[in-house]
């Protein structure tokens, strides 16, 4: 091999007995750490996450050094493959407005936000998630799944909402120009809690980002790595996903701290 490769076998004898340098040794040190925190987020993080993880712990080390060692030892973080959807053309007529788009988001139940998306199921039936989350803090406060998309999915979701959060006033509820949001009786109640109703512009899809990328990092996360074969499995991952994202899961928008930690400190 020594020939093969124009090594002397001197020089082979050398490196075998200098062992590996302190370098290396350090970088199979910060391996092991880094394993432990990306094994715990279930390959959900990546490495601006994972340094964020570390220095959070006291220990300094560079993203780069974190990204390269990741690299070399193969571990990769999932990653949401982003998307476009096309709604169809709804012969409603669009009277409700838009309200959030150039508002400024500044405290807790100031604005939540809602949608509605579908999964599907091993024996190839579908079931349809309900959530609201709250804009300022990404803190999900409610959802509701139903095997039928319609009015009473979203207003399961809704009273849940109440019933957790409270009543407020000035709060604004945004959501697309899905027909379950459209539904008379789901108007009516927004009504009876003072909540002012919001949705997106025509052919503005961005104006319910937070709902979609949270929707997205869900199933990257937790709906596409396992074969569903029941509801009752169905609802236990999002309820234990919900937990993590709420009380576990860093955002980097939130500088790398849990929506519940977030509310927290805001509320010092």
């Amino acid at each position: 091999m020594c020939r093969v490769y124009g090594v002397s076998r001197h020089g082979y004898n050398s490196w075998r007995r200098r062992g590996q340098s302190l370098r290396q040794k350090e970088d199979s040190e910060w391996y092991e750490l880094i394993k432990q925190i990306f094994d715990k987020h279930e390959g959900c993080y990546g490495s601006p996450k994972i340094t964020r993880e570390l220095h959070k712990q006291s220990l300094q080390i560079g993203q780069k050094r974190v990204a390269r060692i990741m690299r070399e030892h193969g571990l990769k973080a999932v990653k949401a493959r982003l998307y476009r959807s096309r709604p169809g053309i709804f012969r409603h007529v669009y009277k409700i407005p838009c309200r959030i788009a150039d508002m400024e988001v500044t405290r807790e139940n100031q604005l939540w936000v809602g949608d509605v998306t579908y999964i599907k199921l091993r024996d190839g039936s579908w079931q349809y998630l309900c959530t609201i989350m709250d804009r300022f803090s990404r803190r999900i406060i409610a959802w509701s799944l139903s095997d039928v998309r319609d009015g009473n999915l979203t207003l399961a979701c809704l009273e849940r909402a109440v019933r957790n959060r409270g009543h407020h006033e000035d709060l604004i509820f945004h959501s697309d120009r899905g027909v379950e949001y459209l539904v008379g009786r789901y108007q009516e109640r927004l009504r009876r809690y003072g909540i002012a109703q919001s949705m997106n512009r025509v052919n503005k899809m961005n104006d319910n980002a937070f709902m979609e990328s949270f929707y997205q990092q869900f199933k990257t996360e937790r709906i596409k790595r396992v074969a569903l074969r029941s509801v009752e499995q169905l609802r236990g991952i999002i309820g234990e996903y919900m937990q993590y994202y709420n009380f576990t899961r860093s955002h980097s928008s939130l500088g790398y701290i849990s929506p519940y930690e977030f509310e927290c400190r805001m509320n010092d």
